[in-house]
């Protein structure tokens, strides 16, 4: 599907999973917010032991050396994105992928362990301005790399690799992937290019269209479907407020995350690009996607991808 619809279903998703879990509390080193199944006692301790740049590094790209002078990266995204970017009400802690993303970015540049940011809550239609005009240093926001975009913001990256992937109920333990599918009743939604994927890579499944994310996962929880495919960030976000479901395996189809810079200094995504490079070498990276993302999806975290790999970037 194209990068605009992936992020209005994503954005649709999000909202269902919101709606249906409500904002309990809970009582253990998990963020509160249900839906959210980050660790933060651990993803704190990677913050705290990601790699830090040498004084020469920042002080040596302007770009760099003015976040470290005001003393936190100013980055735009999401408060309310299950594993990817969520607020705890009751502390105001905002926690996940994206946002631990942006905490080493920042730890990296400033040296405080915490890694402190100022969030602005951005939209699909204001990323690209809030770049632009100064507000933010960077918008990390499962942020789709487009030709397009590019045109108005630089991209560093991609950081992260999304596209289309697996879901199957927690106890299935036939399905491990795409592979798995041959023979199988696979439910995905009208309207996006996913069941002409399908078809490419197992020809042998049993494909019914439904018409949106609700029906598609009742169909998998009460038996009529084997798995649902679709958009990973879709099924992140339902299994991160249903245990009765899982995602496995890896994505078959790509949709590349980036990381958003002004287009106005080349300094800034070549430091990004950088600091990138450091996190995925040192294992930073994995473990921060273990920690979030990898609380739902099975399996060793997956490599990252290649800096400069989508078109755009």
């Amino acid at each position: 599907m194209s990068p605009s619809t992936t992020v209005r279903r994503t954005a649709a998703a999000i909202a269902l999973v919101l709606a249906a879990a409500g904002l309990a509390a809970c009582g253990n080193d998990k963020s509160s917010l249900a839906g959210n199944q980050t660790n933060t006692s651990d993803y704190d301790q990677i913050i705290a032991n990601a790699p830090v740049a040498d004084a020469g590094t920042v002080d040596g790209n302007a770009w760099a050396k003015k976040i470290k002078d005001r003393g936190q990266l100013l980055t735009g995204g999401s408060d309310s994105g299950p594993l990817f970017s969520m607020k705890d009400p009751s502390t105001g802690k905002i926690t996940g992928f994206d946002a631990g993303m942006a905490q080493m970015l920042s730890h990296y540049i400033t040296g405080k362990a915490d890694g402190p940011i100022a969030l602005t809550v951005t939209t699909v239609d204001t990323r690209e301005t809030v770049i632009q005009n100064g507000t933010v240093d960077t918008v990390i926001a499962t942020y789709s790399i487009t030709p397009q975009r590019a045109t108005k913001v630089a991209f560093a990256g991609p950081y992260y690799r999304s596209g289309d992937a697996v879901m199957v109920k927690s106890d299935n333990t036939d399905i491990t992937g795409v592979k798995d599918l041959d023979g199988k009743n696979v439910v995905t939604q009208q309207g996006s290019t996913t069941a002409d994927r399908i078809k490419q890579v197992a020809p042998g499944a049993k494909v019914t269209l439904l018409p949106d994310d609700a029906q598609c996962l009742q169909a998998l929880k009460t038996g009529r479907a084997d798995a649902y495919v679709i958009d990973e960030s879709i099924l992140i976000s339902d299994a991160s407020a249903d245990k009765t479901v899982k995602v496995v395996g890896e994505p078959f189809s790509n949709d590349y995350y980036g990381i958003g810079v002004t287009r106005d200094d080349p300094e800034a995504k070549a430091f990004v690009n950088a600091w990138l490079e450091k996190i995925f070498a040192d294992g930073s990276w994995a473990k921060m996607w273990k920690a979030t993302v990898g609380t739902v999806v099975t399996g060793d975290a997956p490599q990252p991808p290649k800096i400069g790999s989508a078109d755009g970037s």
